[in-house]
């Protein structure tokens, strides 16, 4: 069988095309619209690929005459005249003589060479608006493996709809394969499971506002009785912060020394529901400070702990403090400093590599308000950037 590859602006074209060099008896195999040349991914020509063949020991009709051309609709692209066979319908015979054909394999091979090859490139150029998806997530610093992802589902659905979507449903499919990859995180939105609550992480990130955002809204919204630990006591203005806000919601506040001070606290309010315990922010690097948090919290007591990160790190820092604090079993993850930055793929990165569940997002100074629960639909919205801070 002589397989054929044929490039035209119009499917009317690339029938002519077959037509005049292998005859009426040819069969269309395939047909795709292809993309090439533009600029900064626009202005790109669409013209269509047809793959055609033919089979030797028939012979060949006379070639058709221009005048002689039926018109081929556009949407007809995948289909083959009625008084043809498809290539389902070939004979045992011709299949057989297709599977064995050297040309033929080396022409699939290729074709399944030129495939993988453009997976594999992370700088591949897409149709529009798709590209401008792809410059978004190199601006947001997504990770490729994700990028690739959700490029390749995106490219998938424009090629099934002919670049047919309008814009409303191009964005939701963005919005929905993005989605998709966070379908390993299951635990999302703060949901307090135990009675005393850990706010842990390196300095600098706003543990200590975090808490008290926490806490005010477990008051207001779940009419929760709160108290407050403090063990952060290499710093006295975060010990007079932390009793400032103790004092503004009017929660009780002991400060913890020492594990025998903490478990003097944790006495002193027992019949309370929520006891928030604030951690003393230091180098995430000296493994030593999470040790030093052992000698004085009592982790056997009923409890969970939260990791805050700031969203103004960068990823491989965000690991770094993760895999610090991985001694302490982390429930969840709590993302500050939202209104300092645009950019979050280091958030999605991170929260999809470890299938790390998030609980808040915070973006300023105000308490009880500038936080939101989080949700995967959160996250998306501040990629995409439909979510502004500033």
């Amino acid at each position: 069988m002589n397989v054929k590859r044929y490039q035209a602006e119009s499917m009317t074209e690339a029938i002519k095309m077959v037509r005049d060099e292998l005859g009426n008896d040819a069969v269309i195999l395939s047909s795709k619209p292809i993309f090439t040349g533009g600029f900064l991914g626009m202005f790109k020509k669409r013209s269509i690929e047809v793959f055609a063949a033919v089979d030797p020991q028939v012979k060949p009709a006379q070639a058709v005459t221009k005048q002689k051309l039926k018109r081929v609709p556009l949407n007809a692209m995948t289909t083959v005249p009625k008084d043809k066979q498809p290539v389902e319908a070939l004979t045992k015979q011709k299949l057989e003589s297709m599977q064995t054909s050297t040309e033929v394999m080396k022409e699939l091979e290729d074709l399944k060479t030129m495939i993988k090859e453009l997976k594999q490139r992370p700088d591949k150029t897409y149709p529009e608006p798709i590209h401008s998806v792809y410059q978004l997530f190199v601006e947001q610093e997504i990770d490729q493996t994700i990028q690739r992802d959700v490029m390749d589902q995106l490219l998938a659905n424009w090629s099934k709809s002919h670049g047919g979507s309008s814009e409303e449903e191009f964005s939701n499919q963005v919005k929905a394969e993005l989605l998709n990859q966070f379908s390993t995180v299951k635990d999302w939105g703060f949901h307090a499971e135990k009675k005393y609550l850990n706010i842990v992480g390196p300095t600098g990130v706003g543990k200590t506002t975090t808490l008290a955002k926490v806490a005010a809204l477990c008051m207001l919204k779940q009419n929760k009785r709160v108290a407050f630990i403090t063990t952060d006591t290499y710093r006295i203005a975060a010990i007079d912060q932390l009793k400032t806000y103790a004092k503004i919601l009017n929660v009780p506040i002991e400060v913890a020394y020492n594990l025998e001070d903490f478990q003097k606290a944790i006495e002193r309010f027992s019949h309370y529901d929520l006891v928030f315990i604030d951690t003393a922010g230091r180098n995430f690097r000296n493994a030593d400070y999470v040790r030093d948090l052992q000698n004085i919290i009592d982790f056997s007591v009923d409890m969970e702990t939260y990791l805050v990160l700031s969203l103004t790190s960068k990823q491989k820092d965000m690991e770094d403090i993760y895999r610090q604090f991985s001694m302490i079993p982390i429930k969840q993850v709590i993302f500050t400093k939202a209104d300092e930055t645009s950019t979050y793929g280091a958030m999605v990165n991170f929260t999809i590599k470890n299938e790390m569940g998030v609980a808040y997002v915070t973006n300023g100074q105000n308490v009880p308000d500038d936080i939101e629960m989080a949700n995967p639909q959160l996250l998306v919205k501040m990629v995409l950037g439909e979510k502004n801070y500033a």
